[in-house]
């Protein structure tokens, strides 16, 4: 009896042995796929910005030849300065730099104290009116743009950066929904705990909510930011004068009505896309936490 049940044991420990054997090859391969499908994916969404920064440099007979031609000869890195001296750059990203960041401080204070609201005061109607604002989420932004327009139209702001400005700060449903997805996993036990000590609204937000959900604050900034200085159809609409310009909208002043210099305007794209890079880079943790710790599947 004793010989069969080692028998027995020594052949189940094979097939164990087998068995994790096979799940091994198998995970592996599956790891090795899924970083040939990844690196296949940063190829591709690589590639735009590669041709980009290597058109820049560029003579503008070699942009559009075929077949492409990839590495620059010669290399003309002094399309860089023609670019920046061609148009009012440096005017451009003072603009572009005050909208983003007046725009994003004042989205952080309004979306917080939304999403404080939202979260923790309880009101009449509180769930449905939450509904009705993240529904303004579906509505794309072309529909509502005359009325909007009409709107800076009798205030007086069309041609200016409060047109810019104030909408964007005001009318941003994807902010408040963030913030108060954090706001809602924080324990209501602390502000009971400070009502207790005689502490109001205001002191709850002010002290115990705004330190306690900076990581989604500055994942909220990252895409008040980026969505900000990326913006073309908001500047295109509300802008008039080449002195209040933004950076995109600046560049579309390379495209002429006959002809178009890629080389100048594939430059002013490389260096208007150096911010981006800037804040992605120090802030990619951020957005990954931020976003990850707001519970936001509910």
């Amino acid at each position: 009896m004793d010989i069969n049940a080692g028998g027995k044991t020594a052949i189940s420990s094979a097939r164990v042995s087998a068995l994790k054997a096979d799940r091994t090859g198998t995970s592996l391969i599956g790891r090795v796929l899924l970083h040939a499908l990844l690196i296949a994916g940063a190829a591709v969404m690589i590639g735009p910005f590669l041709w980009m920064v290597l058109s820049s440099l560029k003579p503008f007979s070699q942009v559009f030849l075929i077949p492409p031609k990839w590495i620059p000869d010669p290399w003309e890195w002094s399309n860089y300065k023609r670019s920046w001296e061609a148009l009012p750059f440096g005017r451009a990203y003072a603009n572009s730099f005050y909208i983003a960041l007046v725009s994003v401080t004042m989205k952080l204070i309004t979306c917080s104290m939304a999403a404080y609201a939202f979260a923790k005061i309880r009101f009449p109607l509180r769930e449905p009116l939450f509904i009705l604002f993240l529904a303004t989420m579906m509505v794309p932004h072309q529909v509502t743009i005359i009325p909007l327009y009409l709107m800076m139209k009798e205030f007086g702001w069309l041609d200016t950066h409060l047109a810019l400005i104030v909408p964007a700060s005001l009318l941003d449903a994807f902010g408040v929904f963030l913030l108060r997805q954090f706001i809602k996993s924080i324990p209501d036990e602390l502000e009971e705990a400070s009502i207790m000590d005689g502490a109001n609204r205001w002191t709850n937000y002010s002290r115990i909510i705004l330190p306690l959900i900076r990581p989604a604050l500055a994942a909220l900034a990252i895409f008040a930011f980026l969505g900000m200085w990326n913006s073309f159809f908001g500047p295109l609409i509300f802008l008039n004068s080449p002195d209040r310009f933004t950076v995109p909208l600046l560049l579309n002043l390379f495209r002429g009505m006959y002809i178009t210099d890629w080389t100048l305007m594939m430059a002013g794209s490389a260096i208007a896309v150096i911010p981006v890079l800037i804040v992605y880079m120090l802030g990619q943790r951020y957005i990954i936490e931020g976003v990850t710790l707001t519970g936001i599947k509910g």
